[in-house]
């Protein structure tokens, strides 16, 4: 019995860490959210650089391990864009001094947890990150946790 449930949960995460991967639709993923104290920002102002959507929230403790990686791998490549989606259901002050202690360099987008964008939806776990290659087309996801070194090795082999 435990065996059994062992496979069908590593079963469940090969396929659902895939699942926005192989999505095969005919539209380049877009959507538009608010940044942090900013503008709006579509996914399609970074059209032609490969961009990692990261979905994170400040109680989440692999979100808080990710954020040094992801601000030096967003720092470092000129053909990288790293956005932060902050799925979380707080005050801005909340997220002011979360940020105060982490600094990352990115973007940080606010997501509507009661409506979050199309088409990738509400994450199944944090932190989820998401590739999209530079025409805007998912194809790659983790769950949980990601290095820039999984991140790079990922895009460098494409």
């Amino acid at each position: 019995m435990k065996k059994t449930l062992i496979m069908a949960l590593v079963a469940f995460v090969l396929t659902a860490t895939g699942a926005w991967a192989d999505d095969d639709s005919k539209e380049p993923a877009d959507f538009t959210l608010q940044q942090l104290h900013g503008e709006t920002v579509s996914l399609s102002d970074y059209r032609g650089n490969w961009l990692v959507l990261n979905y994170w929230a400040t109680w989440c403790a692999p979100c808080r391990k990710e954020i040094p990686d992801l601000t030096s791998l967003h720092e470092a490549r000129e053909d990288i864009v790293v956005l932060g989606l902050a799925f979380e259901d707080t005050e801005i002050e909340n997220f002011d001094e979360f940020l105060e202690e982490f600094h990352p360099s990115y973007p940080i987008l606010l997501v509507d947890v009661y409506a979050p964008p199309e088409p990738f939806g509400a994450p199944k776990v944090l932190p989820t990150t998401i590739i999209l290659n530079p025409e805007g087309y998912p194809v790659k996801t983790y769950l949980g946790p990601v290095t820039r070194e999984d991140i790079e090795s990922f895009i460098d082999s494409k």
